[in-house]
C-alpha cells in the first residue's frame, strides 16, 4: 500500500515475526521541520517504537530521527515522543481493543504521501513461541517447495 502511495522511509519488519496483525491504520504524524529534512534524507529508525494512548492522544515513543546536519539549533530530540494524528471514533475503537488481555499497538512502516508523512500503525496480538516456530517451518515448507520447483523446471 505505501509503495504505490509514496517513497518508504522506514518499516518494522519484526513486527510481522512478533505479533499477528488485525488492524492496520494510517496515521498522521506531528513532527518539526527538521525533522521532516531529515526524514526526506531517509534517517529514521522504528525498530525499537511503541505506541501508547495517554488521554486520548496517540504517542509514538521510541522513534529514533536523526538530527538534521543543517539544523543546528532549531534540532530536537532524537527520540522525543512524537503525537499521531487520528479520528477520535478510532481513538476510541483502539482503546477499546488494548484493554483487552494481549493486544498492542505497533508501528509497521513510515512513508511519504505526497508531501505529508504518514505511519502504518496495527492493533497486534503477541505471537507466542509455539506459533513463530509455526512460522518459521511454514516459511522453510515454502522455501523447499519454490527450490523443488525450480529444479523441475530446469531439468
Amino acid at each position: 500500500m505505501a509503495k504505490e502511495s509514496g517513497k518508504l522511509i522506514a518499516n518494522n519488519k519484526k513486527v510481522y515475526h512478533d505479533y499477528f496483525l488485525e488492524e492496520i491504520y494510517e496515521a498522521g504524524i506531528s513532527l518539526h521541520g527538521t525533522e521532516v529534512k531529515s526524514l526526506r534524507m531517509g534517517k529514521c529508525s522504528i525498530k525499537e517504537a511503541f505506541i501508547h494512548i495517554d488521554n486520548g492522544e496517540v504517542i509514538l515513543y521510541g522513534m529514533h530521527i536523526s538530527p538534521y546536519e543543517k539544523g543546528n539549533l532549531f534540532n530536537k530530540d532524537p527520540l522525543r515522543p512524537k503525537k499521531l494524528l487520528l479520528h477520535k471514533q478510532e481513538i476510541r475503537k483502539l482503546l477499546g481493543k488494548i484493554a483487552q488481555k494481549g493486544y498492542t499497538i505497533v508501528p509497521v512502516e513510515v512513508y511519504f504521501k505526497g508531501s505529508l508523512v504518514k505511519v502504518k500503525i496495527a492493533l497486534a496480538k503477541g505471537k507466542k513461541l509455539y506459533d513463530k516456530r509455526r512460522d518459521i517451518a511454514k516459511k522453510d515448507q515454502r522455501r523447499e517447495a519454490e527450490r523443488d520447483f525450480k529444479v523441475r523446471n530446469l531439468g
